[in-house]
């Protein structure tokens, strides 16, 4: 199934991956390990561990991690899996706590993951407590996003994610704070949702009107560089805005930034405004995607202008959700395995689809 994509081929000549990688369970079971077991994860937010004690639960592709703030300071991440019978140890999205007892049979957990509990437990060989605490995860963090990986030798989180730290330095993602969340379930593969996003705005026009209108679509471009992708595009002035600019008012600035991070993460940046979309597989033909809106005010005065650009962002998700799961149903027909890529919009398509392969091949 992977020697059918040949990503060796310059992107005029090149076909896109076929549609059995959106569909076919063995290939949503190998990137369980290959893909998001071997990347780097955002899981959550620096805001929801800000204090010791403070912590949060998630899951990536699968494993029940569980982050939390230790009484030193120190982030960490840990499986969220008892040792005993493997029991979630920490059942809430989010809390406060000293230590974590998994509710099943009482065993206690400190927040450096050590054991400090394990009721009627006597007697038992050849157990040493020391060697038995949570399994522990890289963790790490990058403006308001927290990050865990689940191999064993991962990268430094800032080459990972670069050039994003480095050009998206003075754009005033340190001041946005997080307002509000929506979640999305899609039937259609993750894939999907990420090669719609990364079509450099090539459905703009037909499947968002009220962004096309803002969007000087001219000066739309791409640029790729190591596990991201970022697409630029230069704002209408307002004498140039489309009448059916709805989105006018709620996207301002120079410049519309949508970067990608591999495998799954994207963050929408305007001036004042951040939205995060982290896609996660749910299957090989469902995906959730978390939707998180910043904002660079907060306070009253701005609520109107937040409520107004949330609502913009949730009508342009549903234009989203609608195209993608019509093309998730196309996948399966008799008559269509492979595609071509726009040589002047779709460069980044082809920039994950190659990063894909690559995972993928590695992990089989």
């Amino acid at each position: 199934m992977l020697a059918a994509f040949d990503d060796s081929l310059d992107l005029p000549r090149a076909c896109t991956i076929p549609s059995e990688w959106y569909t076919h369970p063995a290939l949503a079971e190998l990137e369980r390990s290959a893909v998001f077991g071997s990347t780097w994860q955002a899981v959550g937010r620096t805001d929801q561990v800000r204090e010791s004690g403070q912590y949060f639960t998630a899951d990536v592709a699968g494993e029940p991690i569980l982050v939390v703030r230790g009484d030193d300071g120190k982030l960490r991440a840990f499986s969220n899996v008892c040792r005993h019978r493997a029991a979630r140890v920490a059942s809430e999205a989010e809390g406060c706590a000293t230590r974590f007892r998994c509710r099943y049979h009482g065993w206690t957990y400190d927040l450096q993951g050590r054991l400090r509990g394990l009721p009627e437990f006597e007697g038992v060989a050849d157990f040493p407590r020391e060697a038995n605490g949570l399994p522990e995860l890289a963790a790490a963090e990058w403006g308001p996003l927290v990050f865990v990986f689940l191999g064993k030798h991962p990268p430094d989180l800032m080459e990972f994610l670069q050039p994003l730290p480095a050009r998206s330095a003075g754009l005033g993602i340190e001041t946005l704070r997080f307002v509000d969340r929506r979640v999305y379930d899609l039937a259609c593969n993750w894939k999907v949702f990420v090669d719609n996003y990364l079509d450099g705005g090539y459905h703009v026009h037909t499947i968002h009107p009220s962004l096309a209108g803002v969007l000087d679509y001219a000066g739309y471009h791409t640029v790729n560089e190591g596990s991201t992708s970022v697409q630029i595009s230069p704002l209408r002035k307002p004498e140039a805005q489309h009448e059916d600019a709805s989105a006018a008012d709620v996207r301002q600035g120079d410049n519309a930034y949508y970067w990608w991070v591999f495998p799954n993460l994207m963050i929408n940046l305007y001036s004042g405004v951040m939205d995060t979309n982290l896609v996660l597989p749910l299957g090989p033909e469902r995906c959730r995607v978390v939707f998180d809106f910043y904002f660079a005010e907060t306070a009253d005065a701005a609520a109107e202008f937040n409520r107004k650009s949330m609502a913009v962002g949730h009508q342009i998700q549903l234009e989203d959700v609608d195209i993608c799961e019509d093309v998730q149903r196309g996948l399966h027909s008799r008559f269509f395995r492979t595609g071509r890529y726009s040589v002047r919009r779709e460069s980044g398509v082809y920039h994950f689809h190659r990063l894909l392969a690559a995972h993928l091949r590695r992990g089989r």
